[in-house]
């Protein structure tokens, strides 16, 4: 028997990333102008990162709280007291190697082989993985995209239950779409999650990133009390912690223990002198994040009314997210066009292919960057798009 076929075929049958791809096949090109990952061009603030250091000079590497540090997890709720207006106890709040650990030890404590998980896409590609390697099955939901905008069916979605569903992951504001979901979408999502006794697994990490103005509806404007939802989060992008990989879990305090014995038994905890560069950004980095937000916007506006102006691109300006999400006239496999892109232009793009039903005509933008920097990016691929 080889080597490969004495693997786990959950393991093999996991998908090589369609961003990955693209991202090895052009790093670290001269001039290039990297729009494929979902992260801004700033390094971490020195706010941050001096008190993360100023904890390991101090020692603090030694194995820590699984649930979090008690300073992190006040932290979390204070933060969400002042931008969701809610008081959650700290009991409520795990910490995590990364948003994405956050989404693993969220589907391993949600479901078992064989059952089903409901997401809308296009979407990042982390989640369905993530829930096919764990052995339940990923079922995608089309979102409807029609004059340049994308919108949630709720009868298609209401549709995709059966007996085996366990449960609905709901990322909004979404990667890559920009789909916002407004509050009447989330209460006929949660009325439907309590009609089939489903679970919620909401991903609002782009919350913040609302461009109508304040942080985008959250189902934590409408939860109640015995309502099975789990919030999965990230430091990465409100505070350009990308590659810190700290994330956080919002969950219900019942589940406290199962959600500290999954930590326990992949990681064993966040290192202690990173939980507290996690703490600064809490509590010193609400300007550093307004500013990303307005940077954001203004980038969006750069991006998206160059690319519209060539009559060739159909799209709108996202309401929110990170993310313009492309579909070329001309282009048909998307794959290949991203190629072709940056080897033509040098801007890196995802393909749309990445992420699922309803994405392989597009191609997707990060614009979380220096305005400047988006100019000559857009520049460039208008004149590329002009030229199909």
């Amino acid at each position: 028997m080889s080597i490969m076929n004495s693997l786990s075929p959950r393991a093999v049958a996991a998908p090589e990333s369609g961003i990955v791809e693209v991202v090895n096949y052009a790093r670290g090109r001269q001039g290039l102008l990297p729009l494929w990952v979902g992260e801004g061009d700033l390094p971490t603030p020195d706010f941050i990162s001096r008190a993360a250091m100023e904890a390991l000079a101090s020692g603090e590497t030694f194995y820590t709280w699984q649930r979090g540090i008690p300073e992190l997890r006040r932290a979390l709720s204070d933060y969400y007291f002042r931008h969701f207006s809610v008081r959650l106890p700290v009991e409520h709040f795990y910490v995590t190697g990364s948003g994405m650990q956050a989404i693993q030890i969220s589907v391993q404590a949600l479901t078992s082989p064989g059952d089903e998980f409901v997401y809308l896409t296009p979407a990042w590609p982390n989640i369905a993985a993530a829930l096919e390697i764990a052995g339940a099955r990923a079922v995608g939901v089309e979102l409807q995209f029609e004059g340049g905008r994308w919108g949630l069916d709720l009868d298609r979605l209401a549709a995709a239950i059966t007996p085996r569903t366990r449960g609905l992951f709901i990322n909004t504001p979404s990667n890559p779409t920009g789909w916002t979901a407004t509050q009447k979408d989330l209460g006929e999502i949660l009325a439907l999650a309590r009609k089939h006794d489903l679970w919620i697994m909401a991903d609002e990490i782009y919350a913040l990133y609302h461009f109508a103005g304040g942080r985008a509806p959250s189902f934590l404007d409408i939860v109640e009390e015995g309502d099975k939802i789990i919030f999965v989060n990230s430091f990465s992008k409100n505070w350009s912690m990308t590659g810190w990989r700290v994330g956080w879990i919002v969950a219900p305090p019942e589940m406290g223990q199962v959600l500290e014995n999954l930590i326990q038994y992949s990681t064993s905890g966040v290192a202690q002198f990173m939980q507290k560069g996690a703490v600064a950004a809490l509590d010193q980095g609400d300007d550093f994040v307004r500013a990303n937000i307005a940077k954001a916007a203004r980038s969006r506006d750069i991006l998206c009314d160059a690319l519209i102006a060539t009559n060739r691109v159909e799209t709108l300006k996202p309401d929110g997210a990170l993310y313009a999400f492309l579909k070329i006239d001309g282009v048909t496999d998307s794959r290949r066009a991203a190629i072709d892109i940056v080897d033509k232009t040098g801007v890196g793009l995802a393909p749309g292919t990445a992420f699922g039903a309803g994405g392989e005509l597009f191609l997707r933008a990060c614009f979380l960057r220096d305005p400047g920097q988006i100019a000559v990016a857009a520049e460039r691929l208008c004149d590329y798009i002009v030229k199909l």
